[in-house]
């Protein structure tokens, strides 16, 4: 909660992650289950019957599952910049709220993996002396993420001298 300049305590300005994630996750899902179903359905077929072949449907109620639950956790995915601190709120069932003082930053990093840049995705990484720390936001547009890791290291830099 931040404090409005009348006084109030008022709600910090939460950002989702964009669709991107979300297309990703779905398609690698839709493409695992898919492998999965057919090489299901062909070993069953041939070394036990075809009627076994069917188990191979298993795997297409896991997609429709899956498809569901995927699309619950990137919904619950946010952050939120406030003066002293970030943010990083996710989960579904069990609610993770994590919050990095920017005095506490020792480094903050984009990376981006190969489907993340196919997908046109980068995730901000950030680390701080404690090792626990587990901030990171995954599925930010490249230039999102770029700002972002520019602004924090600026606002850890100003917080950790002091200023």
């Amino acid at each position: 909660m931040e404090t409005g300049t009348t006084g109030e305590t008022r709600e910090p300005e939460w950002v989702g992650l964009p669709g991107g994630l979300l297309a990703l996750r779905r398609m690698l899902l839709v493409l695992w289950s898919v492998v999965a179903a057919v090489a299901t359905g062909v070993v069953m077929g041939l070394s036990v019957g075809p009627v076994w072949a069917l188990l191979g449907v298993v795997w297409l109620l896991v997609l429709a599952w899956g498809w569901v639950l995927i699309g619950r956790n990137w919904r619950s995915w946010r952050y939120a910049e406030r003066a002293d601190d970030l943010l990083i709120s996710r989960g579904v069932l069990w609610r993770e709220q994590t919050v990095v003082p920017y005095g506490r930053m020792q480094l903050v990093e984009v990376t981006s993996g190969p489907m993340e840049r196919r997908f046109g995705l980068a995730s901000v990484q950030l680390h701080t002396a404690a090792a626990a720390t587990d901030a990171k936001i995954p599925g930010l547009a490249p230039a999102e993420a770029e700002r972002l890791r520019d602004r924090l290291t600026e606002l850890g830099q100003a917080r950790s001298a002091g200023l």
